[in-house]
């Protein structure tokens, strides 16, 4: 199972948050999900938060500022960078310059295209949290 720590999830197609609500349950995962569906009430969130979150999913393309534009503004608050929460894209959008620029400008630790079947996405959010639940970073120590 997953290591303590809320879930949050950044996005803003309710379809696709219950798609992946129901995923997280049917792998058994106790973890909270907290759903946000624009990057301002997300930030908000982190930076007052007091329990470290497990992880966060967002979307790139979201109202108002985008995904990739959330990550680099954490990317700058030394608060947020201290936390050392692991951040996975988890997006319909997989353009070469929004992969590039995940990469390349931001400490993004993964970038997962969504998939056409639940069981495809399922599979995908399995290795997700399989690999961040033996995974050592800074909070995990």
């Amino acid at each position: 199972m997953a290591k303590p720590g809320p879930i949050i999830i950044i996005e803003d197609d309710a379809d696709d948050k219950e798609f992946l609500e129901e995923i997280l349950r049917e792998l058994g995962l106790s973890n909270r999900i907290i759903w946000m569906e624009n990057v301002e009430k997300a930030f908000k969130y982190l930076v007052g938060a007091t329990e470290q979150p497990f992880l966060i999913l967002s979307d790139v393309n979201l109202p108002g500022r985008n995904g990739i534009e959330f990550k680099a503004e954490i990317d700058k608050a030394p608060e947020l960078r201290k936390k050392s929460i692991p951040f996975v894209f988890f997006s319909t959008a997989t353009d070469q310059k929004s992969v590039i620029e995940a990469y390349t400008k931001m400490t993004v630790q993964g970038y997962f295209q969504k998939r056409g079947s639940f069981e495809e996405m399922k599979k995908v959010i399995k290795i997700i949290i399989d690999y961040w639940e033996v995974c050592k970073h800074p909070n995990s120590l």
